[in-house]
Formats: C-alpha cells, structure tokens, sequence
C-alpha cells in the first residue's frame, strides 16, 4: 500500500462525509437565513424562534435523505471491503 492509495481513500472519506451531510446543512443553512432575516425585518429577537425551526427540518430532511446518505456510505465501506479483501490494505 503506497501513499497515493491511501491519500484517494481519504479523498473518497471525505467526500462521503461531504455529500451525506450536505442535505443537512444546506437545509439548516437556508432556514437559518430565512428566520435571520424574519428577526431583522420584524425586529423579534426571540431564542426559541432560531432553534426549533431549524431542529425541525434537520429532522424533516434527515428522514427525507437517511436513504441517500446510506447509499453514499454503503458505497465507500463497499470500497473499503473490497480493498481489504484484495488485500490492498
């Protein structure tokens, strides 16, 4: 096992990582933008009106995409298996 193997096994880690989480973010990103520029229209500076809408749709999204996020890392520990079984590692 050289360097460069293992430098695109991280680079496939990393990518996993990015691509199952990005739904999550992205979705909890736009809320919290929406609901920041609701506070400084409307002058609301309540607590509780930034959290629960965003643990909400983390929620929401994390059961609309839990499919997809598996996918991606079913994906990469098949490609990690296969490399150990061949005995690339």
């Amino acid at each position: 096992m050289d360097s460069t193997s293992i430098l695109d096994i991280l680079r496939d880690m990393i990518g996993a990582i990015l691509w199952g989480s990005a739904p999550v973010l992205i979705s909890s990103l736009v809320v919290g933008l929406l609901i920041s520029f609701f506070q400084a229209l409307t002058q609301i500076q309540e607590m509780t009106l930034t959290f629960v809408p965003k643990i909400v749709v983390i929620f929401v999204v994390l059961g609309v995409t839990l499919p997809f996020t598996y996918g991606v890392l079913r994906e990469l520990s098949a490609q990690i298996f296969d490399l150990i079984v061949s005995g690339g590692i």
